[in-house]
């Protein structure tokens, strides 16, 4: 009778829980498969097609948008690499994302310490403010921020751009920090502070190393949203040598509004390195984010 009902029940468990292969892995629902397939392949195929055409003339792109390259044309990337303003617009577009890293990553592990490791009066609301920081976009704020950085005279300076950066990814680092450091023992904090370690050693030496893969998924969100930065940098930055990769790709295009394979391959070129950094680092990504969700 025993046996019986175990069978009866174990039954509809390796149901519900999917099936199984040799090899004991659990497989899900193909439908799901079949949903992230068709999403896969909606987000890959524009990144494929720019990067493809950058190999193609002009005469294949007019005679058949859709096709292969026949022949494969690499003149477009070489004159690309070749040329000075993409490399400037390169440098200037690391300083901006190395710089707006740092200062995120500092002051965001800074302010994130206190709101959580400290009781203080107006904490919450500190927190509250940060987290509306979230629903408020650089472009709402663009006219008054022109105005203060010209008043500051940063335009036309890459430290323009930078500053307002590190303030607008604030937000973001702060609230996945905060979970982290608040999921730091106490226990550890006074253990420490009895072998005389004082409350920069603690935080120096036990809350940034137990709190790293969230530093690490601010750091690479910041930079990411330093490199793909748009609006600012068109209204700071005017001058040739100072643009971004994004301004570059704009100010490409008009140069040579007529030929197009040429700015496929720009573009490309211009992307490559975020999706690059964004490809190696996803798993630190999606590890950051776990944790923060956990704390």
């Amino acid at each position: 009778m025993t046996d019986t009902l175990k069978t009866s029940v174990a039954i509809p468990v390796a149901t519900i829980r999917g099936r199984r292969n040799a090899a004991g892995i659990r497989w899900g629902s193909p439908g799901v498969y079949l949903l992230a397939l068709v999403l896969i392949t909606i987000c890959i195929t524009p990144v494929l097609y720019i990067v493809v055409g950058g190999f193609r003339t002009n005469s294949q792109i007019t005679a058949d948008p859709s096709a292969w390259p026949s022949p494969w044309v690499i003149a477009n990337y070489t004159d690309v690499l070749g040329s000075e303003a993409f490399w400037n617009a390169m440098r200037n577009s690391v300083i901006s994302g190395v710089g707006t890293t740092l200062g995120a990553v500092v002051l965001g592990v800074m302010a994130s310490y206190v709101i959580a490791r400290y009781e203080f009066s107006g904490k919450a609301v500190m927190y509250s403010l940060f987290a509306a920081g979230l629903m408020f976009p650089v472009t709402v704020a663009i006219t008054p921020l022109y105005l203060l950085i010209r008043n500051l005279g940063l335009v036309n300076n890459l430290a323009g751009i930078i500053l307002p950066q590190i303030a607008f990814a604030l937000p973001t680092t702060i609230i996945i920090l905060v979970p982290f450091l608040k999921a730091i023992p106490k226990e550890l904090e006074e253990a420490a502070s009895i072998d005389g370690a004082s409350r920069l050693g603690f935080f120096w030496r036990m809350v940034i190393p137990l709190s790293l893969p969230g530093v690490i998924t601010v750091g690479i969100l910041a930079f990411i949203g330093a490199w793909n930065g748009y609006m600012l940098p068109l209204f700071i930055l005017n001058d040739q040598s100072l643009l971004t990769l994004p301004l570059g790709v704009q100010n490409f295009a008009s140069q040579y509004s007529v030929d197009t394979a040429r700015v496929l391959a720009y573009t490309s070129l211009s992307m490559l390195p975020a999706l690059v950094f964004f490809s190696l680092f996803e798993r630190r990504i999606v590890g950051g984010l776990t944790g923060a969700v956990k704390g």
